[in-house]
């Protein structure tokens, strides 16, 4: 026996839209599955990352001082800033060291320059366990929150030295991780035209700069004239690292 069955125009065209809505959907699925895939895959994973410079147009610029050691080159490049007004910079400072100089910590602070941490042991971090990385970064937050009275949230890691856990366990700690983009390689000692020609001949537009206050560093001194001078010739604004972070686009490397 057969069966003939009869659909109605309205139903005919009410199937024919549904498949269409299901045919559309497939294909849009299809073209965009890469997208997909990686917005999923950025949603539930993010590697961590250090700053090492800001993408900007304009002239902003970040002088940075790392200091663990010594006492007789702080003062007089502190002197040397504000005989030439710069007035932001941004200091990491080694707890020890701020625990045996609280008076050259203070000077940092009352010329209301930027203070960041820049650990406890001044030795390679990535050599040590979870733990031991957090007990470091942990003494290092409790003596400089407890001597400036404000918790610093930026940190540049003894000897620049880092890898994922370390990065992992800083940024879990509330901080960010500051490398630089400019070495003036002052703490090589290597002569003071050759500081001035590395900070300047690679100087940009939301740049980092690493130069040292440590004892260590003998021509830092010697060269910061010329550069503070050269760099405000050519348009630069001195400014802390947070300033030159906040708001604008970083540019930071995944660390795997």
């Amino acid at each position: 026996m057969k069966f003939i069955y009869v659909i109605s125009a309205k139903r005919l065209k009410q199937i024919l839209i549904i498949v269409a809505a299901i045919v559309l959907t497939a294909g849009i699925g299809y073209a965009e599955r890469d997208s997909i895939a990686a917005f999923a895959e950025g949603a539930s994973t993010q590697a961590p990352q250090a700053i090492y410079k800001v993408d900007t147009k304009e002239k902003k610029i970040a002088l940075t001082f790392d200091i663990s050691w010594g006492e007789t080159r702080a003062l007089p490049i502190l002197d040397l800033l504000k005989e030439k007004k710069v007035n932001k910079a941004t200091f990491f400072l080694s707890s020890p060291w701020s625990q045996r100089h609280p008076d050259i910590l203070k000077r940092i602070k009352e010329d209301g320059l930027e203070i960041g941490s820049h650990g406890h042991k001044h030795d390679n971090y990535t050599k040590y366990s979870d733990e031991e990385i957090r007990s470091q970064l942990a003494k290092a937050d409790s003596i400089l929150t407890e001597m400036t009275g404000k918790k610093p949230t930026l940190i540049r890691m003894p000897n620049g030295d880092f890898d994922k856990r370390v990065l992992e366990i800083a940024n879990r700690m509330g901080y960010s991780v500051i490398q630089w983009d400019t070495d003036s390689k002052d703490w090589t000692n290597p002569g003071t035209d050759v500081i001035i020609n590395n900070v300047l001949s690679k100087a940009h537009p939301g740049d980092i700069v690493l130069m040292h206050a440590s004892d260590s560093a003998k021509d830092t001194l010697l060269a910061l004239p010329a550069i503070i001078d050269q760099l405000r010739k050519d348009g630069y604004e001195f400014v802390t690292v947070s300033e030159l972070i906040s708001g604008t686009s970083v540019d930071s490397k995944e660390i795997h």
